[in-house]
């Protein structure tokens, strides 16, 4: 079995180097501009299937769900105050942002508010079910094309890589422990949690690594 088949069945324990990937952060090449676009909007739009199965939201937002909760601010507020918080880790990490860092938070934003005007909401189980799941899948899909670019991560995607980056840990371990961890706090502090949220926390790393391995597969860096 050839180490592209098993990462295929397994999933990337890392972020692989792809055709597209740049070796700059600023100055990426048309072909990795493309690829990051491509890859930032399937995550929004995998976001707002997520949002529209009403199955219950990511992590995150259940965490900045919490912190209003807690202190009153509206939901914008707490979700600018997860974010900073989030940048503010990467220091210790040494994480490197780059142009893919910000137009993660533009076009991604972008993409999930069209989402949820075109996709419609779902109100019968199984398809909720269905739809959520694909959603996981789709921001798995997306976040392989964009990390593989090399011109920085999202603020919280930019806490996986860096944790694996540090500790070596397989991506789809250090992405679980990260939603785990969020989700329980934001948990604790109030914020909403569905069946939706569970499945987000627990399967997104394996999708993400699932992206990954699809992405070495098919467009590896040429030697």
């Amino acid at each position: 079995m050839n180490g592209a088949f098993r990462r295929l069945l397994t999933g990337s324990a890392t972020v692989p180097r792809a055709r597209w990937t740049a070796t700059s952060r600023w100055r990426p090449e048309a072909l990795t501009l493309v690829m990051l676009v491509t890859g930032l909007s399937m995550f929004g739009l995998g976001q707002a299937m997520q949002v529209q199965a009403g199955l219950g939201n990511d992590s995150w937002t259940v965490l900045a769900q919490g912190i209003t909760v807690r202190t009153g601010l509206d939901l914008g507020l707490s979700t600018l105050a997860v974010g900073i918080g989030v940048l503010l880790l990467w220091v210790p990490l040494r994480e490197r942002p780059g142009l893919g860092t910000l137009l993660n938070i533009v076009v991604i934003a972008v993409a999930l508010s069209f989402g949820v005007r075109v996709i419609p909401p779902q109100s019968d189980p199984p398809f909720q079910f269905v739809m959520s799941l694909a959603g996981i899948v789709l921001v798995g899909l997306g976040s392989g094309l964009y990390l593989t670019c090399g011109l920085g991560p999202g603020p919280r995607d930019g806490w996986m890589t860096a944790a694996h980056d540090r500790t070596g840990w397989p991506i789809a371990r250090v992405r679980l422990l990260i939603e785990v961890i969020v989700l329980s706090v934001g948990w604790l502090l109030g914020g909403d949690v569905g069946i939706g949220t569970i499945l987000f926390a627990l399967l997104i790393g394996r999708s993400v690594a699932y992206g990954l391995a699809l992405v070495a597969a098919f467009a590896p860096a040429r030697s």
